[in-house]
């Protein structure tokens, strides 16, 4: 069974353009679908019920171009992301993010994960037209 995936996208902009867009967990908001609101601490995460309050912890390292999520939920499970800026001649980056499946009960893993797939692929795209406009 997958229990992650792996996309890239290339931007036609600097790579620490890119980093420091993707860095700042406040626009988190602006590219996925995933968050309804998130800061340095805490984030409004979408689900089908409704926003849920999680703990975020993000880590950033701009010399390597890494930016990585921990979401920690009300149960205390946690759900992680990771993902890189690397950069792709002096005017444009690569964007590649792993998406790790999430804590869900293994008989949903497949179905849930298979979605998440979907809509990282529409979020890649969005953010790139955003740093591109």
């Amino acid at each position: 069974m997958k229990t992650h995936d792996v996309q890239s996208i290339e931007i036609a902009k600097p790579a620490l353009k890119v980093f420091d867009f993707v860095a700042d967990p406040k626009n988190l908001p602006k590219w996925t679908n995933a968050f309804a609101q998130a800061d340095d601490q805490t984030a409004k995460l979408v689900t089908p019920d409704g926003a849920l309050p999680i703990k975020l912890d993000t880590n950033t390292n701009q010399e390597l171009g890494t930016v990585d999520w921990r979401m920690t939920f009300p149960d205390g499970t946690v759900g992680t992301a990771f993902s890189r800026v690397t950069p792709n001649g002096d005017a444009g980056s690569i964007y590649s993010f792993t998406l790790m499946a999430p804590p869900v009960p293994l008989e949903m893993l497949e179905g849930a994960l298979a979605e998440q797939i979907k809509i990282l692929g529409e979020e890649l795209i969005a953010l790139k037209e955003m740093l591109e406009a």
